[in-house]
């Protein structure tokens, strides 16, 4: 009897997971569904997690072309370079495990990076009509072309380049492998290596058409540390590669500022000068309302959007700070002693 030749690994699809089992299932599940699913592998990395994924990898052991990789816990982007690291396939697919992807996702997604010639493109960031309604409103946060320009959200009108981020991303073995993979960054790691892909000569591009449905099981509070963190990024970015910081980047910082402002000289001066806060609110609830066709989303939406900014805004103010204040007083300290 002749033997079958095995199906070439064309899509390497890596997962980092960190006690998020349940997550993981559905992120999987929707893998079984994939046109190009002969063609797929999927590595899970566990990361360190005290809550294995083990039992729910062995679930789909006969549904996809699985691996399952455990290391200490290192972060994500560790995590991403050891599944890399096992990979096969021409193209890497980097998922988070509170995604989960549309039926036709690798078919729509194929289709652009044959005939365009892809080697680092991500997708739009969605929510499902099944997300509770927080999950809708700090989805509406982050994707609004109000509170990031758009940019996730795969807007036309964004207001920076776009740069794919890892919770759903894609690029060619070959920019992979020459940038060495994702840095130690914790916060904004992916906006740097889409930088680095990028200085390197290879092409960032957006899947219009496609999106993945983002979970995003947060709480407010840990959404406020998120977004916290992704500002103070914003500065490390800047710091890394010339010409990063862009002016849509200091505008939630601004935002903080004047919102300051306005509240001191409302409580000082006159009321009226909540006038721009109560009509900026209007317009996040109206905008959110046309979305989600919810009043209580629209109202949850005002919230997180409020957190996102002062959060981003106020991370950007603490670690610009830091970095270029502080440590700018530091040298100069240290300068004058050398010559006393």
């Amino acid at each position: 009897m002749k033997e079958r030749t095995p199906k070439m690994i064309v899509i390497s699809v890596i997962v980092p997971v960190y006690n998020r089992p349940e997550e993981l299932k559905e992120l999987l599940d929707s893998l079984t569904i994939q046109h190009f699913k002969e063609k797929t592998e999927v590595i899970v990395v566990e990361d360190g997690s005290s809550i294995t994924s083990e039992e729910a990898v062995e679930q789909f052991k006969n549904q996809l072309n699985l691996k399952y990789i455990t290391q200490p816990n290192g972060g994500p982007s560790a995590a991403r370079n050891r599944g890399a690291q096992e990979a096969t396939g021409k193209y890497l697919f980097f998922f988070d495990s509170d995604c989960t992807l549309p039926s036709d996702f690798f078919e729509l997604v194929g289709h652009h990076v044959r005939n365009e010639q892809m080697e680092c493109f991500g997708t739009r960031d969605q929510a499902h009509s099944f997300f509770s309604p927080i999950q809708k409103a700090i989805s509406y946060s982050m994707t609004s072309f109000f509170t990031t320009g758009g940019i996730r959200g795969g807007s036309k009108s964004k207001m920076d380049s776009f740069y794919p981020r890892s919770y759903s991303m894609g690029v060619k073995r070959e920019a992979f492998d020459a940038v060495g993979g994702f840095s130690n960054m914790r916060y904004g790691e992916d906006i740097d290596f889409c930088m680095r892909v990028k200085e390197a000569g290879f092409k960032l591009s957006l899947v219009d058409d496609t999106f993945v449905y983002h979970k995003r099981r947060s709480t407010f509070r840990s959404f406020y540390k998120q977004t916290f963190c992704s500002g103070t990024a914003r500065i490390d970015l800047a710091l890394r590669h010339q010409g990063a910081l862009k002016l849509v980047h200091t505008l939630p910082s601004v935002a903080v500022i004047m919102l300051a402002l306005l509240l001191l000289l409302s409580v000082c001066v006159s009321p009226w000068f909540v006038t721009p806060i109560v009509a900026f609110a209007a317009l996040i609830i109206a905008d959110s309302w046309r979305k989600f066709r919810s009043g209580w989303v629209a109202l949850l939406s005002l919230w997180a959007s409020a957190i996102q900014i002062i959060g981003y805004g106020s991370g950007f103010l603490y670690n610009a700070w830091e970095r270029l204040v502080m440590r700018r007083r530091d040298t100069v300290a240290f300068q004058k002693t050398l010559y006393k």
